[in-house]
């Protein structure tokens, strides 16, 4: 058996190696290139594990792709191929075979194969290299139970050092500690489904599985929980395939993610069966929607965090619950929009609790501050419960020492109490209606105005690209607009 550390220098070894490429640009391009290798000496190790188990109870297994296009074929170490002739044959030959495959029932692995594939494309353009990462992840080991687990934490912490690259890859990374707390906070329970609509990399749902793995005591359960419980939507193609990946690692078997923009769905379509128990999310922030794609929601908004509140809100079960990620701007904003939409929740939900975090969590991506809002539908709001999240001895959070579980040790002893503490106060609904439903908590504070937390100037600056490529952006939108093609 491969060791926890030797599967952390086999993956570390293949980055390097990919890095060398001159088809590869960037972080999130050799973690493409090393997600669909992996994935399919894991699909190869998971074809032998149901061959052994249909032999076992004496049937006759048949292999769910042709034999030429199966992993212990096209690698093997004598007759398998290299250079040129490797990239190739996978580019012209493998890629799209695995594209086509079709299913022939729910929960067929080769759904997700192609869905994985028709979204893949090979940045690496030496075939020598290539070879040269094949030869090491030979070395894994996917059927073997404790190897499988370590690695779905390697790859969790790929992810992360993408995200921590900053640029687009960090858009789609939310930090392990948060996601962890939102998912204790929420508790989840076998049988709820549960969705996120702008999944990125799938750590939301992937927590939400680690949290009830240890609770599907049984058969039937632990086929609920793999085969009906999750449920994403991502619109971008690598995030798709790296949430698809994630997901399969930690042996969720039949993951529903699809490739879409949610917000193309137009909500008053949104029907019963369209509704889940449970939504996590932490949707992108500081973007912005078309004309056409506004037109879905009741409330209009170029802005798409309140697009995505719109939507959750009405994909929430009549019993439903959700902890949803937005900037600061979205709850001290007080225009038609962001009121009508905040009043919604707050009179036509139960908006029960917002946690402010500090500065910093999403660095170096962005440096915008955060708050959690935490709502249901169980009864409309009485009140709202006010938490900050306050640093460790002090410690600004930096791209080097991120948000940590201990920050919200606190919170998780508070959160089902509602106490009013230093950082914690309950107001009433009347008040937050009164106040234009301004939810940001330091306006609430009874012990005096919070503390700015400055940050580092990069962080700044960061934050100051941000704004000016946004406003490009707008720009050349304008432009377009006023000198349309003809």
């Amino acid at each position: 058996m491969t060791s926890k550390s030797q599967l952390t220098s086999i993956i570390n070894q293949c980055c390097d190696i990919l890095r060398t490429d001159d088809g590869i640009t960037g972080a999130w391009q050799y973690t493409e290139a090393l997600s669909w290798i992996l994935y399919l000496k894991f699909f190869e190790d998971k074809e032998n594990e149901r061959k052994a188990q249909a032999e076992l109870n004496g049937d006759e297994y048949h292999p769910l792709i042709k034999k030429e296009y199966q992993w212990s074929v096209w690698t093997e170490p004598k007759k398998g191929k290299t250079g040129n002739d490797l990239t190739k044959w996978i580019n012209e030959s493998l890629i799209p075979y695995l594209a086509s495959l079709k299913g022939t029932k729910e929960g067929d692995p080769r759904d997700i194969v192609a869905a994985i594939f028709k979204n893949v494309q090979n940045r690496v353009n030496s075939g020598f290299l290539l070879h040269q990462v094949i030869e090491k992840i030979q070395a894994i080991h996917f059927d073997v139970g404790e190897e499988a687990f370590a690695l779905s934490h390697i790859y969790e912490d790929l992810l992360r050092n993408m995200g921590e690259g900053g640029g687009n890859a960090g858009e789609y990374y939310t930090p392990r500690p948060l996601i962890k707390t939102i998912v204790q906070l929420i508790d989840p329970k076998i049988g709820e489904t549960i969705y996120d609509p702008a999944c990125g990399t799938c750590g939301f749902l992937v927590q939400a599985h680690l949290y009830l793995e240890s609770k599907a005591k049984t058969a039937e359960a632990r086929k609920i929980l793999n085969n009906k419980t999750f449920y994403g939507k991502e619109k971008t193609p690598l995030p798709y395939v790296l949430g698809l990946m994630n997901m399969t690692l930690h042996e969720v078997d039949y993951p529903r993610i699809a490739k879409e923009n949610t917000l193309q769905t137009d909500i008053r379509q949104i029907d019963d069966r369209d509704k889940y128990n449970i939504i996590l999310a932490n949707p992108p922030f500081g973007g912005k929607e078309q004309e056409l794609i506004q037109k879905n929601f009741p409330v209009e908004s170029t802005a798409t965090e309140l697009l995505f509140l719109q939507h959750i809100e009405k994909s929430l079960k009549t019993d439903g619950r959700a902890a949803v990620v937005v900037p600061e701007g979205v709850l001290f904003q007080t225009n038609a929009a962001y009121q009508a939409v905040k009043k919604k929740l707050l009179t036509e939900a139960n908006l029960h609790t917002v946690v402010s975090l500090p500065a910093g969590v999403f660095l170096p991506y962005s440096a915008v501050k955060t708050s959690v809002l935490f709502f249901d539908k169980t009864k409309t709001t009485k009140d709202v419960w006010f938490y900050e999240v306050k640093l460790l001895e002090d410690k600004k959070l930096t791209k080097k020492a991120g948000i940590t579980e201990g920050h919200f040790a606190e919170l998780l002893k508070l959160y089902k109490k509602r106490d009013n503490t230093e950082r914690s106060w309950l107001v009433p609904l009347a008040k937050v209606l009164e106040a234009g439903c301004n939810l940001s908590a330091g306006h609430y504070n009874p012990h005096g105005p919070e503390e700015v937390e400055l940050l580092e100037p990069e962080a700044y600056a960061q934050e100051i690209k941000g704004l000016l490529s946004q406003a490009m952006k707008s720009v050349d939108e304008l432009i377009s607009d006023l000198n349309p093609k003809k």
